[in-house]
């Protein structure tokens, strides 16, 4: 099996996988590695480790050397060039008179590449606007259209919840979210109490999710859901008839009382609604 490390470009992005060759990075260095887009620079998360072929993207690339001071100062004079190349942008987009909306400007490494992110509400033609930047810059441009949540992720903000968000904190991708989710967690359905600040359903929703399906079943697994009893309804167990009391949803149990003194703990599966269970 191949030895690997794992390198981040950006915070919560996803992780990528290098040969570190004999350049004996480790986890928390730097490194310039070679990827499909050039040179970038980017911090080991992962330390050098062996994992079967299977789970690498082929082809694998390499770990160029670890990151020197040079390195980290034409990073920081990178960044400084993308704050201007932004504002030339934002200038050249509203000379066209293009309806879209600039996100983040990104620089490779070595400035062989330099990516605009921009979110429109459908295609934009802007071959034009790109000669423009190609003029100015004089390397390749590519112009990259994004959507909402991705649009969150770059700028960041905070939550109904009051915390950072999970997108832009520690979610590496995004997963799919579906208002069933919100219905088998008896949420709200109102779109403004189930929606993140980009407008689509909250990836928090997918949290908890797993605890309410059938016999717990893990977060990418098909949600069958168990039906949750609910506190104050008189329910039939094979011990008796009895008042539920609390329910915990992640051992799927409910506490069921039989009597003033009596309260015994019951899988959902095994208490069924009193009225139809005469016989119990």
């Amino acid at each position: 099996m191949p030895t690997v490390v794992g390198v981040r470009f950006k915070k919560a992005a996803k992780i990528y996988y290098f040969d570190p060759m004999e350049t004996r990075v480790t986890k928390g260095d730097f490194a310039i590695v070679e990827t499909a887009r050039g040179l970038e620079y980017g911090e080991v998360v992962i330390s050098p480790r062996e994992m079967a072929e299977a789970n690498i993207m082929a082809p694998l690339k390499s770990v160029i050397r670890k990151a020197t001071e040079e390195d980290t100062q034409k990073l920081a004079e990178n960044r400084v060039r993308e704050k201007e190349a932004f504002n030339i942008c934002l200038r050249k987009i509203k000379n066209h008179d293009l309806p879209m909306n600039l996100i983040d400007v990104e620089f490779t490494f070595d400035v062989n590449k330099i990516i605009f992110y921009f979110t429109a509400d459908g295609r934009i033609d802007f071959r034009d606007l790109v000669k423009d930047l190609a003029a100015v810059f004089r390397t390749r441009i590519e112009l990259r259209q994004i959507g909402v949540r991705d649009e969150a992720k770059m700028l960041g903000g905070i939550g109904c919840c009051g915390r950072p968000l999970c997108c832009a904190s520690f979610l590496e991708d995004f997963e799919p979210i579906s208002i069933k989710m919100a219905k088998d967690q008896n949420l709200s359905l109102n779109p403004a109490k189930i929606s993140g600040i980009c407008g689509r359903l909250m990836c928090c929703l997918k949290y908890e999710n797993h605890l309410y399906c059938k016999n717990g079943a893990g977060r990418g697994a098909h949600c069958e859901r168990q039906e949750e009893p609910k506190i104050g309804t008189l329910m039939a167990t094979p011990l008796g008839k009895g008042k539920i009391t609390a329910v915990d949803r992640k051992q799927h149990t409910a506490s069921v009382q039989l009597t003033p003194n009596n309260i015994i703990q019951v899988e959902w599966d095994e208490i069924v609604d009193a009225s139809q269970a005469d016989d119990i």
